[in-house]
């Protein structure tokens, strides 16, 4: 038991990248994190409008609680129960259109564009700092 607790520890490890991948997507993260949002302002700028998500609660009806089984009642009259219903709420995501304003997006853009040049300075001395601390 104990050599399989070990392997499965050791299969986890290897799945997460070697110390130098570990050391280079620490490095990257925050311009992976401004690449996603510099996608997402120009694609709203392409469309006209952002989409907003927003999460909506509804009901619907589940059987629940013991079903009964059938039986005969004092006057030899067979019954078959219903099953007992219950409301159970849950929860849906759903996405919307809503109005942009274009310069202000695009003040966003441009804010986006200068970070992104920023970050990937830094990101490449990091880079080059994980090789040297960790050659493959």
């Amino acid at each position: 038991m104990l050599r399989l607790l070990s392997a499965a520890l050791i299969l986890s490890l290897a799945a997460c990248g070697t110390p130098q991948e570990r050391c280079i997507n620490t490095a990257t993260r925050e311009l992976h994190t401004i690449e996603r949002l510099l996608s997402e302002v120009e694609g709203n700028l392409a469309r006209g409008y952002a989409w907003e998500e927003y999460e909506i609660t509804r009901s619907h009806w589940v059987r629940c609680g013991p079903i009964v089984p059938s039986h005969v009642d004092k006057n030899g009259k067979h019954i078959t129960p219903r099953p007992r219903m219950c409301l159970e709420d849950y929860t849906d995501t759903l996405r919307r259109r809503v109005a942009i304003d274009p310069a202000s997006e695009k003040r966003k853009r441009d804010g986006l564009i200068a970070k992104r040049a920023e970050l990937t300075r830094t990101a490449k001395a990091q880079i080059a700092q994980c090789q040297a601390l960790y050659p493959e």
